[in-house]
Formats: structure tokens, sequence, C-alpha cells
């Protein structure tokens, strides 16, 4: 157990930086991108301009929240993410996972919930990028696979939502759809934080009692062959519950994490 003085300097750090996205994210909707659109180039020119510079601004995000100490963290076998076509999949513990993946990946487009597209912090960023809405779910998947086709890699979240605590993984079978119909590659990627920061329900001052720590393993190609010659909703069903398992099994959730002690 750390110091009490560490433990309320964590709670004001992470106020602070929680502050600092927000309004980086308002800056980059307001005045960034629409200096950014001016430049020559074409729509798939700009989205990955866009995208581009989502990416750096979180990853410098990442080292002003790990350099204040708020958290510490690890990402193993980034170099395999962001391939042409690529799913990249990942579980959701906590509200900062998202921003790694994306940090970490090359201008991925990423399926986003339909929140962030009415949200004045963040609406300017999400259209400006390309990315997806959540909701409606037919417009989702259609906007995915478009993407995968036009060679993007692509991030989402198959719990569609942070994990309950205490709570089982539960995936929506739309994401082992996409991934039969359009992706190249699907791959895992497992993430783990303990003690967890920031899970479903847990306002942003409910820090964890010591430093949270996270780690990141981007895991091995999962071959899609085999559900390709199935018909459609049994290939997706199929594929569904192997990815249940393999994340179940990779991250030992099976009883679900614990907001408490870590996962």
């Amino acid at each position: 157990m750390e110091g009490r003085q560490t433990y309320f300097w964590r709670i004001f750090a992470t106020g602070v930086c929680f502050t600092l996205f927000g309004l980086g994210g308002l800056i980059l909707g307001v005045l960034v991108f629409p200096v950014t659109l001016l430049l020559p180039g074409g729509p798939a020119s700009r989205r990955a301009r866009m995208r581009g510079l989502v990416q750096r601004a979180l990853r410098l995000f990442v080292r002003v929240i790990s350099g204040v100490r708020v958290i510490s963290y690890e990402f193993h076998g980034s170099e395999r993410l962001g391939r042409p076509g690529q799913l990249i999949i990942a579980n959701h513990p906590t509200l900062v996972d998202v921003v790694f993946i994306v940090a970490f990946t090359p201008a991925p487009c990423c399926v986003v919930k339909a929140a962030m597209f009415r949200n004045p912090f963040t609406r300017g960023v999400v259209r400006a990028a390309g990315y997806i809405s959540n909701s409606p779910t037919d417009q989702m998947i259609h906007g995915a696979v478009a993407a995968l086709h036009s060679g993007d890699s692509l991030v989402m979240f198959p719990e569609g939502t942070r994990t309950r605590p205490g709570q089982p993984l539960q995936f929506a079978r739309g994401t082992a759809s996409i991934a039969v119909h359009a992706a190249e590659v699907l791959t895992p990627v497992f993430v783990r934080c303990e003690p967890l920061l920031l899970p479903k329900f847990v306002p942003w001052y409910r820090v964890p009692p010591r430093r949270p720590h996270y780690t990141f393993e981007v895991g091995d190609d999962i071959d899609l062959a085999a559900y390709r010659g199935l018909p459609p909703p049994k290939a997706s069903r199929l594929l569904n519950d192997c990815l249940l398992r393999h994340f179940a099994a990779r991250l030992g959730v099976v009883g679900g994490y614990n907001a408490g002690s870590g996962d």
C-alpha cells in the first residue's frame, strides 16, 4: 500500500489528465482538424492524416499519464498491429485501454460509441477521422466491412462496452460476422490491468489503492479459413464462441474481472 500523499496525488493527477484529454479533443476538433482539411488530397488522404494525428495525440497522452505516475504499462507485439485489412479485437476492462491500442496502432479506423458523435469534446475528432459509430448495428457492420475491404486496419471491442466488474466476458456476435465477411487478418489483443482503473460504474476519483499496471499482449492471428465455408449465421456463432473461450482462457476471467484487486 502506498502512502496517503502519493494516493491523493494520483487522484489529482487523474483528474488533470482527463481534463487535458477532453480539452485536447476539443482543440483538435475545432482548431487543428479544420486546418488539416484544407491540405491537398482526396477524402481517403484526409482521413489518413486525421487518424495519424489522433494516434500521435493519444501516444502523447500515454506518455503524460504514465509520466505523472497515474499508471504504468507494457505493450508486447505492437509491431504486428496496423496491417491492411486487419481486424484488431480486444477485451475492454477499463476506460483507458482503447487509448493505448489506438496509440500503438498506425492510423487505425475504430468503431466507437455513438455517444462520442454527440459529445462536444470528441465529435469533431471522430467525424474528421472517419470513425464508425457502433449504433445502429446494421450501419456499423456495413461501415466496418467497407473499412476492411478498403485496406484499413480496424480496432473493435467485441464486448461493446467496458466489462462489468465481477461478470464474465460477453461478446456481441457482430464482430465475428465482420471478421468472417471482411477481415484479411484477425488479431486479438489481451488487456490486463492490475488493479483495475476506471472499470464500468466506478467514478474517476475512485482510484485503486496502488498504481495500476497495464499489460497489452498482441496474440497470434486467428485462422478464419475454417469459418468461411459455413453458412454466415453459423460461422459467426462458432467464431464468436471460439473468441470467447480464447480470451477467457488467456485472461483467466471465466468468473469475471474483480474491480478491487485486478483481473
